[in-house]
């Protein structure tokens, strides 16, 4: 409790908890673009239940993860070494989860850019099948975000109540978020190809820091933000085209 109270009363410790939230909500956009796109492939009934089954599988697998921190600090230890580069647990499933999203996003491009796709073996209209497999893929990305989320925390602070309130933070803000977003990328169809860009790049930077490479966030993130930037003002130029046409009419 004292120990507590000290943290309470130490700036470096607030400046501390804001920034790993910072980090932390910017971490669970990705996990939660991932979400909204798989359930908004179900049935509508089904797709708020999935969408906060998978943000509390999310929370739990953190929350779950930082009570093993020193499991955790294990995984940053190098297994083997191949052509010089050391490759751990945290880099193995980096690269496994990197490879899974941009497999998954490269079969949804094409399954929205194909004039004839045939059946997806994951649409959600087919009965419990879909419903299943869409979870389990929710909860094998969760894990890999869940991983890179709180290997992030451990390395900025040592203090897990810090790294705790930083993450029910940012999963609170996935949960708040979670319905505007995916309403938003079910009402706007352009902005689901968007956002399997964004997976595709996403994907691809935890193979490449799966394999040592170090890619700076901030020019990730700010890819994205001028991408989204750029769809914004196209949707402002459609929606603007419309009422002209209207008028018109």
């Amino acid at each position: 409790m004292e120990h507590l109270l000290s943290l309470a009363a130490s700036p470096g410790a607030w400046v501390a908890l804001a920034t790993l939230v910072v980090m932390e909500v910017v971490l669970g956009i990705d996990n939660l673009i991932f979400i909204s796109i798989l359930t908004n492939k179900l049935p509508e009934h089904q797709r708020a239940r999935a969408r906060r089954i998978g943000i509390a599988l999310a929370l739990g697998l953190r929350l779950a993860l930082l009570g093993t921190v020193a499991f955790i600090v294990q995984l940053t230890t190098p297994l083997f070494t191949l052509f010089g580069e050391g490759f751990s647990w945290r880099d193995l499933i980096l690269i496994a989860g990197g490879l899974f999203l941009v497999w998954k996003a490269t079969k949804e491009i094409h399954h929205n850019v194909d004039p004839d796709p045939g059946p997806d073996m994951f649409d959600g209209k087919r009965a419990g099948v879909g419903y299943a497999a869409i979870i389990g893929q929710i909860l094998l990305l969760d894990l890999v975000f869940s991983i890179d989320s709180i290997v992030t925390a451990v390395g900025m602070t040592n203090e897990i109540a810090i790294m705790v309130i930083a993450v029910i933070a940012a999963v609170t803000v996935m949960l708040l978020a979670a319905e505007p977003l995916a309403r938003f990328i079910h009402d706007n169809p352009t902005i689901v190809m968007l956002a399997l860009g964004f997976l595709l790049l996403i994907g691809t930077t935890l193979i490449a820091e799966g394999f040592g490479a170090e890619v700076p966030k901030g020019y990730i993130y700010a890819a994205m933000a001028f991408s989204a930037l750029v769809e914004s003002l196209n949707m402002l130029a459609r929606r603007a085209r419309r009422r002209r046409q209207g008028a018109g009419g």
